[in-house]
């Protein structure tokens, strides 16, 4: 694990989304192909348009998944993490190979068996991520569990990480946040080549002090992290401001 620091959040998405375009175009030339896990939220803005105005990517040559989605929402809800890729990414690149997209309004048992059948055939070799403000990572709230093979899951939201979406202005009440969501699993995430985990803000600098300066434990999620060989976190003065 490496951990790089900026001074600010617009520095540090320029820096993993060039870190991430390298390691895309190594995987098209290496092996004709780059498996990618995408993520959401706020972290990611910067690090998607980096990836976005990348003319060299060959997107044709790219197979695409996403960290999560909650249960129950329509796409057509400001906070559905398919209306979020779709707008800020996928219609803003030429078509990619392939698109796996988690769908919460389908049956969450049978969404999460195709998404699994689906991964377990394209080993990923870059996967983005972020730390919530309670320390999850995708939706794998604390306690997470660490062991469970299975590549998608369903989750239960706790309410730290409920109202880290509500404050963020994705919803407007805590009620309206789903209790329940979809989500990759701490198993899958470790299995890709290349973690590049994006941390912005003052908000999560107790979560990345927990995550990074802890043992790796369950009750901080992220922490796994630090076993991983290849991940780079990307912090900015704000977020490492309790290292």
């Amino acid at each position: 694990m490496q951990v790089h620091i900026t001074q600010t959040a617009a520095e540090l998405g320029q820096a993993a989304g060039m870190m991430t375009a390298t390691l895309i175009k190594k995987a098209i030339h290496d092996k004709g192909q780059a498996n990618v896990i995408l993520a959401t939220g706020s972290s990611q803005f910067e690090t998607l348009g980096c990836l976005i105005n990348d003319k060299e990517i060959d997107w044709s040559k790219v197979v695409m998944f996403h960290l999560d989605e909650y249960i129950g929402i329509p796409e057509s809800h400001p906070a559905s993490f398919r209306k979020y890729l779709k707008e800020r990414f996928i219609n803003m690149v030429p078509p990619l190979k392939e698109i796996f997209l988690v769908n919460g309004e389908m049956d969450p048992v049978e969404e999460c068996n195709r998404l699994s059948a689906a991964i377990l055939k394209f080993p990923i070799d870059v996967a983005l991520a972020g730390i919530g403000e309670n320390g999850h990572l995708a939706f794998n709230d604390p306690p997470a569990d660490f062991d469970i093979e299975s590549p998608y899951i369903i989750v239960h939201l706790d309410e730290a990480c409920r109202r880290q979406q509500m404050g963020e202005g994705w919803f407007g009440l805590l009620e309206e946040v789903p209790e329940k969501a979809i989500s990759m699993s701490i198993k899958q995430i470790m299995k890709s080549e290349h973690i590049i985990c994006s941390v912005p803000d003052k908000r999560k600098a107790t979560a990345v002090r927990n995550s990074l300066r802890n043992e790796v434990s369950n009750i901080f999620p992220s922490s796994i992290l630090q076993r991983h060989n290849h991940c780079d976190i990307y912090l900015d003065n704000d977020s490492a401001s309790l290292l």
